[in-house]
């Protein structure tokens, strides 16, 4: 288990320019990089111990994170 943030900027490194330009023009796409981020901050409390959490409500952060991300990757394609 890695306790490393998953930041949309390394897990998109190629991206970086093109999420700044979607952030800025649609509303959605910059409501589900809030979402991305606030959820994968939570997670990363959770893994390191800040925020402690039992393995269910973990488990489901981070499937809201990977949807997030899913949803993200689509929009980037």
């Amino acid at each position: 288990m890695s306790h490393v943030p998953h930041e949309l900027a390394e897990e998109f490194p190629d991206k970086a320019d093109r999420i700044h330009e979607l952030k800025q023009s649609d509303a959605h796409f910059a409501r589900l990089v809030d979402e991305y981020h606030s959820i994968n901050r939570d997670v990363h409390r959770a893994e390191t111990n800040v925020e402690p959490t039992d393995d269910l409500h973990m488990g489901e952060m981070r499937k809201t994170r990977l949807a997030l991300k899913d949803e993200i990757a689509r929009a980037l394609a």
